[in-house]
C-alpha cells in the first residue's frame, strides 16, 4: 500500500473494522448525513486535517467526510486515547492516512500533528486546539490555504477564543462544542457515563458510600456529578463561578473550596479546562488512598510535577494507576497519568452520544465550504439551524414525534398586538 501512515500494527485491522461497524449501528444521524453526502458530494476536493481521538466513532466521521468527497487525514488529539485496531482499519480498509499510536510520547505526538499538516489542509478539525496552535506557531506558510476549521471541545474553544481576542487567529473556526446537541449528549450524558466507566475500570472500587469530589460544574461536571450520585456516592462540587456554584447547590450537591474538600474526598475528578486545579496544598491534606483523576482535555488540571516532588516512592499497583507514596506514608493514586480518564482507561463516549457531535462536525464543515470568504477570523457558535436539524433527525431515529405549530400559533408568536 502506497498510503503514508504511522500506526502500531496493520494486522490489528480486522478487529478495528468490527469495532467500527458496531459503533455505526448506534450512529443513525451520522448515517443519514453520510447518505446525503454520498449523493451531493458537498466536500468534494476539500483537504481536511483532523486531530481527534482515534476511536471507532471518529472512524465513522472520517468515512463520512471521505464519502462526501473530502481528502482527509487523521492524527490523535491525545497520546492515550487511540484505539490501535481502529487506526489500522482506517488505513487498511478505508485508505485514510492515520498518524496515531496509543501511548505515543510527546515528541511522536507532535511529529504526527506535523505529518497531518503536511496535507496542506483547506479545513482543520480539532479537539483541544493542538493542531490549530501548531499550525499558527510552526507552519504559518500553510495558513493561506486554510478556509476554516471546527473545534470539538471546551478546552480548545477557550484557547481559540484567546487567540481571536489577541488577533492571532488566522481563519474562522466553528465551535462545534457550543451546539446544544453536544452539550446535552456529549458533555452531560457522554462524559458523565464514560468518566465513571474509566474510573471504575481503572480501580474496580465501589462508588456507593464514597465522597466524590467533582471539580467544575460546567456541562461535563454536571453530567459526572449526576452519574456519581446515581451510583450512590456523596458528591461535592468545587467551583470558581458563582452562578455554576449556585446551580450545583440548587441541584442538591455540597459546594466548597477544593482545600476544604481535599481532606474528606475519596475520589477526585477535574473537568475545568484550567491548570493546577488540584495542587500541592491539596495533596498535602488528602486521605491515605485518595484517588485523583481528570476528565478535562489536558493533564495540566492536576499538578503532577508537584506530586512527583512530594513523593518518596512511586509504584504501579494496577494498569492505569500510579501510586505516589508521600513522606508520611500516605498513598495518593493518580489515574491514567492525569489524562482523559474516560478515553485512557475506558472507551470514551458511547457511539449514540458521538453520533450527534460528529454530525455537527460534518455539517459544520459543509457550512464552512459554502461560506468561504464570508466568515471573519473568529470563533463562531454553530448555526442554530444545524443544531435543530440534528435534533430532528435524532428524534426521528428514536421513533419519537413532536407537535408542529399551527398557522394560528405561528402568527401569535410573531405578533405583539394580542395580550391577555
Amino acid at each position: 500500500m502506497s498510503l503514508e501512515y504511522d500506526i502500531r500494527e496493520v494486522e490489528l485491522a480486522e478487529g478495528g473494522r468490527r469495532r467500527i461497524e458496531w459503533a455505526e449501528f448506534e450512529m443513525p444521524v451520522l448515517r443519514q448525513v453520510r447518505e446525503r453526502f454520498a449523493k451531493e458530494q458537498p466536500l468534494k476536493g476539500a483537504k481536511v486535517s483532523a486531530c481527534l481521538h482515534v476511536t471507532a466513532e471518529t472512524a465513522n466521521l472520517m468515512r463520512t467526510l471521505q464519502i462526501g468527497g473530502a481528502d482527509a487525514v487523521l492524527c490523535a488529539s491525545n497520546p492515550l486515547s487511540t484505539q490501535d485496531d481502529v487506526a489500522a482499519s482506517l488505513v487498511t480498509h478505508f485508505e485514510i492516512p492515520v498518524y496515531a499510536i496509543k501511548g505515543e510520547d510527546n515528541q511522536t505526538y507532535y511529529r504526527h500533528i506535523h505529518a497531518t499538516l503536511d496535507k496542506k489542509p483547506h479545513i482543520t478539525m480539532d479537539d483541544g486546539a493542538d493542531l490549530v496552535s501548531t499550525l499558527h506557531k510552526d507552519r504559518r506558510e500553510l495558513l493561506n490555504e486554510v478556509q476554516g476549521g471546527t473545534e470539538e471541545t471546551t478546552t480548545g474553544i477557550t484557547r481559540l477564543r484567546a487567540m481571536a481576542a489577541a488577533g492571532a487567529l488566522a481563519y474562522p473556526i466553528i465551535a462545534v462544542n457550543d451546539a446544544m446537541t453536544k452539550h446535552f449528549f456529549d458533555n452531560r450524558y457522554g462524559t458523565g457515563q464514560s468518566t465513571i466507566d474509566g474510573i471504575v475500570r481503572a480501580t474496580n472500587i465501589l462508588l456507593a458510600g464514597k465522597v466524590f469530589v467533582v471539580a467544575g460544574y460546567g456541562w461535563c461536571g454536571r453530567g459526572l456529578a449526576m452519574r456519581a450520585r446515581g451510583m450512590g456516592a456523596n458528591v461535592i462540587v468545587t467551583e470558581v463561578k458563582p452562578l455554576a456554584a449556585l446551580e450545583a447547590i440548587m441541584d442538591g450537591f455540597r459546594v466548597m473550596p477544593m482545600i476544604e474538600a481535599a481532606p474528606i474526598g475519596d475520589i477526585f475528578c477535574t473537568l475545568t479546562g484550567d491548570i493546577s486545579v488540584i495542587d500541592q496544598q491539596h495533596f498535602a491534606v488528602m486521605k491515605d488512598g485518595a484517588i485523583i483523576s481528570n476528565s478535562g482535555h489536558f493533564n495540566v488540571e492536576i499538578n503532577i510535577p508537584a506530586l512527583e516532588e512530594m513523593a518518596t516512592e512511586k509504584r504501579k499497583p494496577r494498569p492505569f494507576v500510579e501510586q505516589y507514596i508521600l513522606t508520611d506514608g500516605r498513598r495518593i493514586n493518580l489515574l491514567a497519568e492525569g489524562r482523559l480518564i474516560n478515553l485512557a482507561a475506558a472507551e470514551g463516549h458511547p457511539a449514540s452520544v458521538m453520533d450527534m457531535s460528529f454530525a455537527n462536525q460534518a455539517l459544520s464543515m459543509e457550512y464552512i465550504l459554502k461560506n468561504v470568504g464570508m466568515l471573519e477570523n473568529r470563533v463562531y457558535t454553530i448555526p442554530e439551524a444545524i443544531d435543530r436539524e440534528i435534533a430532528r433527525i435524532k428524534l426521528t431515529s428514536m421513533g419519537i414525534q413532536i407537535d408542529v405549530l399551527t398557522e394560528e400559533q405561528k402568527k401569535y408568536l410573531s405578533s405583539w398586538e394580542e395580550g391577555t
